[in-house]
């Protein structure tokens, strides 16, 4: 099959990660990268032996791409999104697909009536004991999912709010821990509980006087099917980082992960220190797995360059999609919903209301 044309916006660290498994991987021909700027595009560049440009369009079409990843702050996804696939591009965006259901919208808009292809960064969902947990429920084995609790507690320092001038504003960061950090649990929530009908959350700033956004958030979340859900994010808990994901069936089965652990992670600082594992498992007849599914995953994801394979895995899944025409499995429907959730969140702290589903 012949190979994609494939070109990165944004370089920054992120964007590292997508220009490494762009130049490996044998279904792209890695070519081009934009910035808006230019010596920073060049630098990239540079590294990886392809072309600079700072205007999208302009690349788009010079460079003939197939595929472009958005790799830019959350807050400036939606335009070069939109005039990616203006262009004729396939998209795959950074998590999350936007900071607001505007540009999500935008972004869906421009994917119909270009008629390509777009997709959500959530790479947590191809760990071993997140997929398991979703062929589980798919399986039966839990019975219907009757309660997803998400817990992610962590910190960050000023020192992280330093590292980019982004960081900790609305405008640049479009929020705080609900849209940078807690995404993935997010996403991994709604990919195991279904579509949501209402929410109900609070956010503060317990501790961190020297950004705008909030530091810590909870919700109760009531689903569609009749299920319930309850979410405690932070980066306001001191010391390293606990990021779970629990569902409970109604058979009285259990199957959980712990997604992320040890140390908090920065993108392109900071490595992993703790491998994703299932933490919890009551499937009957499956009890006895849980030590055995800890050492096989925890063997696995150690003997490979974590931020590299999954990253790969996911843009692999998407290349495949873009070739055959087929769904990726995180499209930007299934991207705009976890800003659907977080947005309901912020609506009802500022209404202190319970929010309704779908939000416009």
């Amino acid at each position: 099959m012949e190979k994609l044309r494939t070109g990165i916006i944004g370089c920054g660290k992120v964007g590292d990660f997508h220009a490494k498994v762009y130049a490996e991987l044998p279904q792209s021909e890695f070519v081009a990268v934009c910035d808006a700027d230019s010596a920073r595009a060049e630098a990239f560049a540079s590294r990886y032996g392809v072309k600079a440009y700072t205007d999208v369009a302009t690349m788009c079409r010079d460079a003939r791409l197939d595929v472009v990843s958005i790799c830019t702050p959350h807050p400036l996804h939606a335009s070069p999104a939109v005039a990616a696939a203006d262009c004729g591009c396939n998209v795959l965006v950074e998590k999350p697909l936007a900071s607001s259901l505007e540009d999500c919208d935008a972004i869906i808009a421009a994917e119909k009536r270009n008629h390509v292809t777009v997709g959500t960064m959530v790479q947590r969902r191809f760990y071993r004991p997140c997929m398991r947990i979703h062929k589980a429920i798919e399986d039966g084995k839990l019975g219907r999912p009757v309660l997803g609790m998400v817990t992610m507690l962590g910190w960050r320092d000023e020192a992280y709010y330093n590292s980019d001038p982004w960081r900790g504003t609305w405008k640049g960061e479009g929020g705080g821990v609900l849209v940078n950090q807690a995404p993935h649990q997010l996403d991994l929530l709604l990919w195991y509980m279904g579509e949501v009908d209402e929410v109900y959350g609070v956010w503060k700033n317990l501790n961190h006087p020297y950004i705008e956004v909030e530091d810590t958030a909870v919700a109760v979340v009531k689903f569609k099917s009749s299920a319930v859900g309850n979410i405690v994010v932070s980066n306001s808990q001191n010391p390293a980082l606990y990021g779970r994901v629990h569902i409970f069936g109604e058979n009285g089965a259990a199957a959980g992960v712990q997604t992320d652990g040890g140390a908090m992670f920065i993108a392109g600082m900071t490595s992993i220190t703790e491998p994703p594992v299932n933490d919890l498992w009551t499937v009957p007849g499956e009890e006895e797995m849980l030590p055995v599914w800890k050492k096989e995953d925890s063997d696995f994801f150690n003997s490979v360059d974590s931020m590299y394979y999954y990253h790969r895995e996911q843009i692999k899944d998407f290349l495949e999609a873009v070739q055959s025409g087929k769904k990726p499995l995180v499209d930007a429907t299934e991207g705009r919903r976890t800003v659907e959730l977080f947005t309901a969140i912020y609506r009802s702290t500022k209404d202190n209301a319970i929010i309704k589903f779908p939000l416009k």
